[in-house]
């Protein structure tokens, strides 16, 4: 009896033990089935995420379109849009964007000032549309604004169109001129601005790459908006001397004398 019951024992025993054995084996190929599947997963997301990428620069290759220019854009590049008569002493660089606080801040404080001196044929300004807040914040009402700008270049009403952004500029985090359908409600208010081209010329982004362009050569050199240079000059150097329009008329002045 002693005899049969180890010998049952020992058959338990290695029951047992096949069975653990085939429950390991089970075990193993289980994680290895889950150790592939996780492989190619993350594979597949990877490349996935290479397609986004690459249909994401596809896109924006594609979106910028070709390089159009606007009628009289001049200088290095022609990346300029000049303003005022080209025999002017003095010459005012601004470098700004159609959502920067401080661009607006400066053309409401200045305009008048630049109007005035541009009309007596003291005073040349050259603009150099920037896109600094779309790339900090996101959104295209950078983009989109100047090329709505650039448009009414086109028909000789870029400084009335220009001076209507800054007046109804929203706040910074608010992207209103993303929409183009406000840029063509503004566009409105100005005569002889609204036209089937020029509505074609904003939806479009006819624009779009000229102002790219202009906003890689602005970084190139600067990394800040306004800035505004004055026959080379920064008007904003001295910061514990900020520039007024008294002062800046002053200088012109001066400049159209010498």
């Amino acid at each position: 009896m002693i005899h049969e019951n180890s010998d049952g024992k020992r058959s338990a025993r290695e029951r047992l033990q096949e069975q653990r054995q085939r429950e390991e084996s089970r075990a193993k190929r289980k994680r290895a089935l889950i150790a592939g599947a996780v492989v190619v997963g993350v594979l597949g997301i990877a490349a996935g995420v290479g397609a986004l990428v690459a249909s994401a620069g596809k896109d924006e290759k594609e979106s910028a379109g070709p390089l159009v220019q606007p009628q009289g854009a001049m200088g290095k590049d022609a990346v300029t849009i000049p303003v005022g008569k080209p025999a002017s002493k003095a010459t005012l660089s601004v470098y700004e964007d159609f959502r920067c606080p401080g661009c607006a801040q400066f053309e409401n404080a200045f305009r008048d000032t630049i109007h005035a001196l541009e009309a007596k044929g003291q005073l040349k300004t050259e603009y150099h549309l920037v896109t600094l807040i779309d790339n900090n914040l996101g959104g295209t009402g950078s983009l989109n604004a100047a090329n709505a700008a650039a448009c009414a270049q086109d028909v000789g009403k870029f400084s009335a169109f220009h001076d209507l952004l800054y007046k109804n500029q929203p706040a910074e985090t608010d992207d209103a001129f993303g929409k183009k359908a406000r840029l063509l409600e503004l566009a409105r208010k100005i005569p002889g601005l609204d036209s089937p081209a020029f509505r074609t010329c904003v939806n479009e982004g006819t624009h779009d790459s000229w102002v790219k362009k202009s906003n890689t050569a602005f970084l190139q050199n600067y990394r800040s908006t306004p800035t505004v240079l004055l026959n080379g000059d920064n008007l904003y150097a001295d910061q514990a001397n900020p520039p007024t329009p008294e002062k800046l008329s002053k200088l012109v002045i001066a400049s159209d004398k010498s």
